[in-house]
């Protein structure tokens, strides 16, 4: 049974399999933000060297459920340049991706995550589904939640609501697929995590089911206010969390010089 938690222990895997099911419900219901509430309880629970990497297959099942279940809304033909473009991306931020020291993964997840509440995509990013691919693709393999760029490309296509739903699942499981295969090149031991990223998959499914129910029914504007506050206050605890471990790994390093 121990396999089923990684680890972590029940408590920890019921509350991210309680998020998973809460983002996949944000993502299909109000079209975007449940992949950064997923990476941003992700960054505070799990070891830094596993963040982007389970969070990348976790949200690979998740869209892949996401657009199986809103297949005939798929707009087929932005598939092409924006997998060109992924391929481009992942292959050279799998080139450039280091193990870094904790702290700086929580500070640059929590400074990602604060970036994209407070600011907009650049707006070059509406114009070319490749060149989406490439910058996206590129941060996904360092931050994990790049769905708001993918979102600004296919907002800019001023599709109705299910189309570009399921077509930004479409992008997405094509980026964290490319994402996963990259991040097993590089060595990440996948399997320590199978059980639980399994059960994380299931219950982001359920949350798929639940979300469409409701997709298009919700007061958006208010539950974007909640949302925001919500990944502001712990895209700062990130931040104050990696900037706190670098300071005692600096404070050990200095006292045992």
């Amino acid at each position: 049974m121990d396999a089923l938690h990684a680890g972590l222990g029940w408590p920890i895997a019921a509350t991210l399999l309680a998020v998973s099911f809460a983002s996949s419900f944000i993502t299909v219901a109000f079209g975007i933000g449940g992949g950064a509430v997923m990476l941003a309880v992700l960054a505070t629970l799990l070891p830094a060297a596993a963040i982007v990497p389970v969070h990348g297959l976790v949200q690979l099942g998740s869209n892949t459920g996401r657009a199986a279940l809103l297949l005939k809304y798929m707009r087929l033909d932005l598939l092409g340049g924006f997998s060109v473009g992924a391929v481009a991306g992942i292959l050279l931020g799998g080139s450039l991706v280091v193990q870094l020291h904790a702290g700086w993964i929580q500070i640059g997840v929590g400074g990602f995550i604060l970036w994209s509440v407070l600011s907009k995509p650049p707006e070059f990013l509406r114009r070319s589904g490749m060149v989406t691919g490439v910058f996206s693709s590129f941060l996904t393999m360092f931050f994990g939640g790049t769905g708001p760029f993918v979102a600004t490309y296919v907002k800019a296509q001023k599709f109705e609501r299910h189309s570009y739903v399921a077509t930004h699942a479409m992008l997405m499981t094509v980026q964290h697929l490319l994402k996963t295969i990259a991040f097993g090149f590089l060595g990440f031991a996948f399997s320590a995590w199978a059980g639980l990223i399994a059960l994380l998959v299931a219950f982001g499914v359920l949350g798929t089911f639940a979300g469409r129910m409701v997709l298009t029914r919700i007061d958006e504007k208010h539950f974007g206010l909640a949302l925001n506050i919500t990944l502001t206050l712990l895209a700062l605890r990130l931040i104050y969390a990696g900037g706190n471990a670098l300071f005692i790994a600096r404070s050990v390093q200095e006292g045992a010089g």
